[in-house]
């Protein structure tokens, strides 16, 4: 009886010295990842910031493919939450801070067999060379049965921590770079050009880098009717006044629209030029400007199907209706491509 008492004691003492030993130990931690993603800071920001979007890049699914998540009527923004039933625990996030394009701040539970855990999330977005800079990461504080789990098991919770976070962004960064990547080419018709006069300036360029050579055109010809005075009438063009695409080579202009003619010094790169009225097949690419030569070879099939031919003095052109400064993600521009055809070959009920 007395070996009974002290082996009791004994334990008894070692589970007090365990439990003093491991109330000791410091139990906070912050653990992160970053990741540089090719896509404007506002689409990644806008992704995290949706909550309904976490089941399409999480982790945690391709883990728990049981998982069901749970959303309330509001999943964005501040005051933002949602939940989930998991195979081995179950949790809910709400968003207590936002900084549009910058910062997210979570609360995060857990609910789990050893009881609940909680934990604050923080996201960080910055603008660098190549795309957005995200920093997620999470801190809190364990408690004394799970130091003492780690401890005893050698259980790496930052390292399991890193290893999840890490694969979350780069599902994160797949999933914004689809969405960026969706295109369409429609409304393939026969439609009228209005015509008007146009600033602009013109180059030669290769057809690779045509869109590249759009982007420092119409910037110039911007700043140059800004600078004088000159209302601008319209969304911005592009003329291709030759294009060979045996020798790789294009002669592009491209400009801005006003309301009349401007006349300007001799020596300026800056033109007024006029546009008449045209009959035109008229197609549209919804999406990033990569996408023009499938929307090119529509067109040119549209109306070679219907064997119209182009009109005399005339030459393809483009009109950016939504781009990079109206809205950031490329699938949600709109470019309209115009071919313009002889107008006595055309059926007027096309029109």
């Amino acid at each position: 009886m007395k070996i009974l008492k002290y082996l009791f004691f004994l334990l008894l003492i070692v589970f007090i010295a365990g439990a003093i030993y491991f109330a000791t130990k410091d139990g906070s931690y912050e653990v992160e990842e970053s990741k540089v993603i090719k896509a404007p800071v506002s689409l990644v920001f806008d992704k995290v910031n949706e909550y309904k979007t976490w089941e399409q890049w999480g982790p945690w699914k391709e883990e728990d493919p049981t998982m069901i998540f749970n959303y309330p009527e509001n999943t964005s923004g501040e005051g933002a939450s949602y939940a989930w039933d998991g195979k081995e625990a179950d949790g809910s996030m709400r968003t207590t801070a936002v900084i549009p394009n910058q910062r997210i701040e979570q609360d995060i539970t857990f609910i789990t067999p050893a009881g609940e855990r909680t934990a604050n999330v923080y996201w960080q977005f910055e603008e660098v060379e190549g795309g957005t800079k995200v920093t997620w990461g999470m801190r809190g504080e364990h408690p004394l049965m799970d130091k003492a789990y780690f401890t005893l098991t050698s259980f790496d919770f930052d390292a399991e921590m890193q290893t999840m976070y890490d694969k979350g962004l780069n599902n994160l960064s797949i999933n914004v770079i689809e969405d960026m990547e969706v295109f369409s080419i429609s409304d393939v018709k026969i439609t009228q050009y209005s015509g008007g006069f146009y600033m602009y300036t013109t180059t030669s360029t290769s057809l690779e880098s045509a869109e590249n050579k759009v982007k420092e055109l119409i910037p110039q010809v911007k700043r140059f009717m800004e600078g004088n005075n000159i209302s601008i009438s319209g969304k911005p063009l592009s003329i291709y006044n030759s294009k060979d695409k045996a020798n790789n080579s294009a002669i592009i202009s491209s400009g801005i629209p006003t309301t009349s003619r401007i006349v300007v010094p001799e020596d300026s790169s800056i033109l007024c030029g006029f546009m008449p009225s045209y009959t035109a097949v008229k197609t549209t690419l919804t999406g990033d400007l990569k996408n023009l030569e499938a929307a090119w070879k529509k067109a040119e099939a549209y109306m070679a199907s219907n064997n119209y031919q182009p009109a005399e003095n005339s030459n393809p052109f483009e009109i950016y209706v939504v781009g990079p400064k109206d809205n950031p993600n490329p699938a949600e521009w709109v470019t309209e491509l115009y071919l313009p055809v002889h107008v006595e070959q055309m059926n007027l009920e096309n029109l």
